[in-house]
């Protein structure tokens, strides 16, 4: 079959667009990967394909996969030919690459590799974070990322509270580990949240939705001189009356909180403890794959849908449209996509 690739070609438009894969054009510093599977980031590659966030048409998505390694350029060091790797690759059946290729462990299933791709987003928030065993950690919004991220704090020894306007959102938090659940639809999520830490609120906030109306209702869950981390990217706008947001920044009275963003990319992507730099995406990926390897941390129960890419138009709407149903979405490029 020729090579194939998902593509969005205007406005909530998506579909499979043959290309030509030349393996040829290998760097030195790349691999060349066949892709088994690719996950889809719902935040990022819906806020483009529908026009939330501008776009100059067509867009190739993608954040992350799984594949195996059949070309490595001869400044690569650690991963050979024949190697099953998770990748920061797009929606493609074969790819090249230097960006971020971590080897995946044994007794790992392939198909939920590409997960520490959304997990290494949900790590950001803990190592930009003050958070320590025993702080109250509240976790504004329970999709992929959100989920991931609350497990992370968990692990991390937080009591955490998950929190979303989705019931079945919650209950799966629930199942994966996270202590303590709020249906915001059901309950005032300030008065839950004073109720579980004993009035005390929390000391990190983590708002992992992208929406600004969240984050500025953040402020008010967290402790006196607490955190809001930063960790979905603002999209939407929100129109609001900016003076009492910045007294709960600036005055002590209203909570002297500070605010923080978690882009992943503010940690370098190459792991060199030589630097004398202790964080790195590659050092975030290669923890929480051995993470998901011994059942740590917990992605099977995320994955709602692996499709084949031909499907690729339904998965995208499924996500947009049926959030309650579609939380993980995974590519299976093995079963026909190129």
């Amino acid at each position: 079959m020729p090579d194939r690739r998902v593509v969005f070609t205007d406005t909530n438009t998506v579909g499979l667009e043959e290309f030509d894969f030349d393996a040829a054009r290998l760097a030195p510093d790349q691999c060349a990967i066949d892709t088994l599977y690719s996950i889809v980031s719902a935040g990022t590659e819906l806020a483009s394909l529908t026009g939330l966030e501008a776009r100059r048409y067509p867009v190739y998505p993608g954040y992350g996969g799984c594949g195996r390694v059949t070309a490595v350029g001869d400044a690569v060091r650690d991963i050979a030919p024949g190697d099953t790797v998770m990748s920061y690759t797009p929606h493609a059946s074969r790819a090249l690459t230097g960006t971020l290729v971590a080897k995946v462990p044994a007794g790992l299933d392939p198909q939920l590799a590409p997960a520490a791709r959304m997990a290494a987003v949900g790590m950001t928030a803990l190592r930009i974070s003050n958070g320590e065993a025993g702080d109250h950690v509240a976790v504004i919004g329970l999709g992929l990322v959100g989920n991931l991220c609350a497990q992370i704090f968990t692990l991390a020894g937080c009591d955490v509270i998950g929190i979303d306007l989705s019931a079945k959102r919650t209950a799966l938090a629930e199942a994966c580990g996270v202590r303590n659940v709020i249906h915001a639809g059901e309950v005032d999520v300030r008065e839950a949240v004073a109720d579980i830490t004993g009035g005390d609120m929390c000391e990190v906030v983590v708002e992992a939705i992208g929406s600004p109306a969240a984050t500025e209702q953040a402020a008010g869950l967290a402790a006196k001189a607490g955190e809001v981390v930063l960790l979905g990217s603002p999209r939407a706008t929100h129109e609001t009356d900016i003076t009492p947001f910045l007294r709960s920044i600036h005055m002590w009275g209203d909570g002297c909180i500070t605010f923080k963003g978690a882009h992943e990319w503010r940690y370098p992507t190459r792991h060199n403890p030589s630097g004398h730099v202790k964080h790195s995406i590659e050092r975030n990926v290669e923890i929480l794959l051995g993470w998901m390897a011994d059942g740590r941390l917990r992605t099977r129960e995320l994955i709602t849908h692996v499709l084949p890419p031909d499907d690729c138009a339904a998965a995208y709407a499924g996500l947009r449209d049926h959030k309650d149903d579609y939380l993980g979405v995974v590519f299976d490029w093995a079963a026909g996509g190129g």
